[in-house]
């Protein structure tokens, strides 16, 4: 270990004198695994004969010592040494164990090797003595107070440096020999060592030990934190045992140590009352052997005490009866439900199903029970012994069993507002069973659908396993709602666990992380809600059994509020009883001037805000009128936030009336196409999709396909610019269904021929003029009534669709079928204008003026 404590020993050692060169020789001695420093005292290990002898022939004189380069090399040559080494003074010889020496050397400068001179019996050097240089910078002396700072804080924080080293650095006169110093304390790896020697200029030399300083002390507050922590942490389970072992004593002594013992047979019983499967019931009762062998206040007791608590808790076997009365479901969906004639029939199907297999069931094991009855009276007449046949119960697996109708995964697609979880509650009381809902909208972690396991703290089975325990039953109608609202990130995909929940062929055996048991999903009867299905995994869309709920017509929507939305809205308000009665020209104010929506939520919530209106009136004893108009709805609802008619009023030119569909319900879009003078080229806005926009394109090519017969010249396409805009451009739209409106509102921008505001159509359109089917017919032409245009335009092959459109819709409706652009144009289209066209005024203007032109110039 490196000493800095000087003796009067060296005092009378002078270095050597320089010869005409400027070179001194000397013995050298190859230093493997340390670098000395001039004005320090470190003991030198003599581990080879070259060294002693080298020791021997610089007694009392100097050496010189020079590390090595690699100091794991066997054979040392003169290409293994360092460059720059130190002339040191040789002192006394130590005798170590083993017959090891050392010596004690002081470094007195450094040295350039310049020469070997000799190797054997030991190893001689010329080198040339290197001087420090010195800077008189104004910044000498800051940096060596911050040194000092921060070697002080070293050596309080380093039990293995001497508090006499820091004496010495506090008298050190130079920042290089403050280097030196501090360098030769610390325990540093030989580059760096070697760096420090090496570095000639003292600021520079002592910058560098700065940084070194600096990491050190880092690595000593590290380990500084990282022992007080172990040890805080060794004081707070010492105190922890010693308080556990204390309460034990205090238990015992007041006759309460019996306590966990209790516990545990409490749980005992739990597990028996619990009438668990086989497998189940013995994965319990191990975690129960574990939990019996703990001490009362192991931290791990409380983890198989709450994993127990969710076992027994589950209801592995607890099974509702099924009312399997097609009739009285009828009459509960009939009652609950206005309309939705599909969704209740099917509802009835999969009850009539399970009714005819149940009925067959009865049937064959009352033909089985009277076969065997029959078979033990002739047996026991002719003295035979039967022997019992198998059944399920005695555990025969070889039995056929007959395979029971999977339960259907149901998933209700439609507006909000239409109904779709209020329709699990309706199933569920026809069916006699319980209900149970799970929300999925904004769920990202895959974990909160399978649970997590018990190895995290705080761990907690996932969404389905609490929600069958609240179900009570393995057999609820279990509502997963918003389905398409699901998020995926990097805590997993929590559409992709819902695969095996939704697949009736491997839900029976559903392995919840937490539980790490299978539990049968397969009585389940599952219904997924969603506003659309464009969101959903392939997957996850092949499981399940969608049914569409299409928005309701407005007399669909007054027949609701009639029967459902008023009197629960009056009975609510407490105002049941005193003969409110709502007006259909006040129902269908309501619904078209205060809502616009496909559903009846908020025609519901608008309702609800007139009867609070009634109420106050008759809490503060003011008349008002018991017959609603429409009138009081205006004042009492304020400015009506929708037009009656959001349409164009008016016939134009290069504007048409589109259909779209959407998540929400249909909606009636204005396309408007304006011709400017440019270049040609197409400009859309309005947050229009890709699709959307190749529509524009594929309409553009149809129309210039066609433009002789249309009376356009050529030029027109390369001297004006096309802007097509879709109002409501904050609103992203896209889909192919606008193409014949595009088309349209631009032969009529180009052909100045206005176009009948009183339609409204929809179609895929083709660069050849072919008018394509689309989807969505029913909510978009729900959607034109309720904008109130009565006359629409759909493709001839979706004429299979008005099918589903309520009759009383299409009463007032008149729909005109196309297979054309022609078809189209021939509907909607003015007669051409008689007065001269815009665009032709336009270049005959612009003709005149480059005449002019001309004629100035030649002039000119």
């Amino acid at each position: 270990m490196t000493d800095s404590i000087g003796t009067n020993e060296f005092y009378s050692i002078h270095v050597a004198e320089p010869d005409q060169d400027g070179l001194i020789t000397r013995p050298l001695i190859p230093l493997r695994t340390m670098v000395i420093y001039p004005n320090v005292i470190s003991p030198i290990p003599l581990t080879t004969p070259s060294a002693r002898a080298a020791v021997d022939a610089a007694h009392r004189a100097t050496a010189i010592t020079v590390s090595v380069k690699d100091s794991d090399s066997v054979e040392i040559t003169p290409a293994d040494l360092q460059q720059i080494g130190v002339e040191v003074a040789i002192g006394r010889t130590l005798r170590l164990p083993d017959d090891m020496q050392s010596v004690l050397a002081q470094g007195r400068r450094r040295v350039e090797i310049v020469e070997i001179v000799q190797t054997e019996p030991y190893w001689v050097a010329k080198a040339r003595p290197l001087d420090d240089i010195e800077h008189d910078s104004e910044n000498t002396d800051a940096i060596m107070e911050a040194v000092l700072t921060m070697f002080q804080r070293v050596v309080e924080m380093n039990d293995h440096i001497p508090e006499e080293v820091l004496l010495y650095a506090l008298n050190a006169e130079t920042p290089g020999w403050l280097a030196d110093l501090i360098a030769s304390t610390l325990s540093l790896p030989l580059e760096d060592r070697q760096t420090v020697l090496e570095t000639l200029d003292a600021e520079a030399r002592l910058r560098h030990v700065a940084g070194l300083l600096s990491q050190e002390l880092n690595v000593l507050e590290l380990r500084e934190e990282i022992t007080g922590q172990v040890q805080a942490e060794l004081d707070r389970s010492q105190r922890e045992m010693y308080l556990r072992e204390q309460m034990r004593v205090i238990q015992d002594e007041l006759g309460e140590g019996d306590l966990f013992a209790q516990e545990i047979e409490e749980v005992r019983e739990q597990i028996v009352k619990a009438n668990l499967p086989p497998d189940i019931h013995e994965k319990a009762v191990k975690e129960l052997q574990r939990l019996a062998l703990m001490t009362p206040m192991a931290p791990e007791v409380g983890i198989v005490r709450t994993y127990l608590d969710w076992l027994t808790s589950i209801p592995w076997s607890n099974q509702s009866e099924d009312r399997l009365d097609v009739a009285h479901a009828k009459t509960i969906l009939d009652r609950e439900h206005y309309g939705l004639p599909k969704i209740k029939d099917r509802i009835l199907e999969y009850i009539a199903v399970r009714k005819v297999l149940a009925d067959r069931e009865a049937r064959d094991a009352e033909a089985l029970a009277k076969a065997t009855a029959a078979a033990a009276a002739e047996a026991q007449a002719q003295g035979i012994v039967l022997q019992s046949p198998p059944d399920a119960e005695s555990g025969d697996e070889s039995a056929p069993k007959p395979k029971r109708s999977a339960s259907p995964i149901l998933c209700f697609v439609g507006p909000p507002g239409t109904g779709k979880t209020s329709l699990g509650k309706s199933i569920a009381a026809a069916l006699g069973r319980s209900f149970v809902r799970v929300s999925l909208g904004g769920v990202r972690d895959e974990a909160e659908i399978r649970g997590h396991r018990r190895t995290y703290i705080g761990a907690l089975p996932g969404r389905i396993i609490q929600t069958m325990r609240r179900a009570g039953t393995v057999n609820p109608v279990f509502v997963l709602d918003e389905i398409d609202k699901l998020g995926m990130d990097f805590r997993g995909d929590p559409a992709a666990a819902l695969l095996e929940i939704l697949d009736p062929e491997q839900n029976n055996a559903f392995s919840d992380h937490y539980l790490d048991v299978p539990f049968d999903l397969s009585k389940v009867f599952f219904i997924t809600t969603a506003n659309d299905l464009e969101p959903l995994p392939p997957a996850l869309l092949d499981r399940l059994e969608v049914i569409e709920l299409s928005g309701y017509t407005e007399e669909e929507k007054i027949a609701i509020a009639r029967q459902f939305l008023i009197p629960r809205q009056l009975e609510e308000h407490g105002i049941e009883n005193a003969g409110i009665s709502f007006e259909t020209p006040a129902l269908q104010t309501l619904i078209r001037e205060y809502t616009y929506e496909a559903g009846v939520r908020n025609l519901n919530r608008e309702i609800a805000n007139v009867c609070r209106k009634i109420t106050r009136q008759l809490a503060e004893g003011k008349k008002f009128s018991r017959r609603v108009t429409s009138a009081q709805v205006r004042r009492y609802l304020g400015v009506p936030p929708f037009d009656d008619l959001r349409v164009n009023e008016n016939d134009a030119v290069g504007v048409a009336t589109g259909l779209a569909w959407t998540p929400y319900g249909g909606d009636v879009l204005t396309i408007e196409v304006q011709v400017l003078p440019g270049k040609g080229t197409l400009t859309m806005t309005g947050s229009l999709g890709d699709v959307m926009q190749e529509s524009a394109q594929a309409a553009l090519s149809y129309m210039r396909s066609i433009a002789e017969a249309l009376d356009i010249p050529f030029d027109d396409f390369e001297e004006f610019d096309i802007h097509v805009h879709i109002p409501e451009g904050a609103v992203p739209k896209d889909g192919p269904s606008a193409g014949i409106t595009l088309a349209t509102a631009m032969i009529s921008a180009f052909t100045e021929r206005m176009v009948r505001h009183d339609f409204a159509m929809t179609g895929e359109v083709t660069i050849r003029g072919k008018v394509l089917p689309v989807g969505g017919i029913k909510e978009k032409v729900l959607a034109a009534r309720r904008a109130r245009v009565f006359n629409v335009i759909l493709p001839l092959q979706n004429k299979k669709d008005l099918e589903d459109i309520p009759k009383e819709a299409l009463a007032d409706m008149t729909i005109q079928f196309v297979e054309t652009m022609g078809d189209v144009l021939n509907l909607v289209l003015h007669a051409p204008p008689t007065s001269e066209l815009k665009r032709d005024k336009i270049r005959r203007e612009r003709d005149e003026k480059d005449k002019e032109a001309e004629k100035s110039g030649h002039e000119g």
